[in-house]
């Protein structure tokens, strides 16, 4: 049985010591070239010359028997060095070898098995996975205090009964015809959205405003592109406009587009007009739910601002859904 530490283990399994630390050949040609030339030349020495020895004479005659000799061993070591190098270089390729023919061998495998896990869907799936709870944590304080209007689906399905879908009541009389009109202040406080869970009036605005269809849909709206943008982690709060003047935004409402209305761009951040360019560019998805947003905006103020003092329009400019519009009107260069 063979000692423990005559065995040495590598990636690729065991191997002998003995074969990298015993004595090879190049040992044994390095011992007999020594042999002969010490026989050689002491023999030379002893018997061809030895009449007269001072310091020079044999200092020379050690100098001639022994740096042939180091340099033999010189020689010898590098020989060793060489050898090994071009072990492990064989070992090393053998391994890359061996690592390739795994990795083919299993990509075959998963191809001819369609439904074996992947190692890269699963972390794409698990990206997915955060991302969607990031926007169930963006969501939360909406969603779970908000209660549903009977005539309307929750805001998860992303629909809005339109036209004829309203259940019609005695006499024919439409469901919201008995609702009364929104206030500007809950159409403001709504636009803003409730600041924290604990903000009964913000949540008071919010159900009041789900009651109105135009409303409704662009409060919809504004929750869909305030979450996508929290995904870039771009957050309304963070933002600090240059508030344009209450006439700017009538002029905005009369129908003004372009440079006449251009101070309503009051978005100066320039990571978050980089990140929301981007975003709009890639995403087909995060494109069509800032264009949406952008024409239920334009309609919803349109038909704010008749009936709004310029105190009014100054609050409906500070709230979350505008400081929301003034960034997607500037990417999506409605002041241009």
């Amino acid at each position: 049985m063979a000692d423990s530490n005559d065995v040495r283990t590598t990636p690729l399994g065991l191997y002998d010591r003995r074969d990298r630390d015993g004595v090879t050949g190049i040992e044994i040609t390095a011992l007999a070239l020594t042999a002969v030339w010490l026989l050689l030349a002491g023999g030379y020495f002893l018997f061809a010359g030895a009449e007269g020895t001072d310091g020079i004479r044999f200092l020379l005659m050690l100098m001639t028997l022994f740096l042939p000799v180091a340099m033999i061993w010189v020689a010898a070591t590098a020989a060793r060095a060489s050898r090994v190098m071009r072990e492990e270089s064989a070992r090393l390729q053998t391994a890359i070898d061996a690592i390739r023919h795994a990795y083919v061998s299993q990509a075959q495998a998963a191809a001819g098995k369609p439904d074996a896990p992947s190692q890269t869907i699963s972390k794409k799936l698990d990206d997915i996975a955060a991302a969607q709870k990031k926007a169930e944590a963006t969501l939360a304080m909406f969603t779970s205090t908000r209660v549903p209007h009977p005539n309307m689906p929750p805001l998860q399905q992303r629909s809005v009964p339109t036209g004829n879908d309203q259940p019609a009541l005695a006499l024919g009389t439409p469901a919201d015809a008995l609702t009364p009109p929104l206030s500007n202040a809950d159409l403001i406080r709504a636009l803003n959205f409730p600041e924290t869970a604990e903000d009964q009036a913000g949540f008071n605005a919010l159900r009041r405003a789900l009651k109105d269809r135009p409303s409704a849909q662009l409060v919809q709206a504004a929750q869909d592109v305030l979450t996508l943008l929290s995904q870039d982690g771009i957050y309304m709060d963070d933002l600090r406009p240059d508030m344009a003047r209450p006439e700017v935004w009538r002029r905005f409402a009369a129908g003004d587009r372009g440079r006449a209305v251009a101070a309503l761009g009051g978005i100066r951040d320039r990571s978050s007009l980089a990140l929301t360019a981007g975003r709009m560019k890639q995403d087909p998805i995060f494109r069509d739910a800032a264009h949406h947003f952008l024409r239920l905006f334009d309609k919803n103020f349109a038909r704010f601002e008749p009936g709004a003092s310029d105190t009014d329009i100054s609050d409906y400019a500070n709230t979350r859904t505008a400081r929301a519009f003034m960034l997607l009107g500037r990417v999506a260069g409605t002041f241009d």
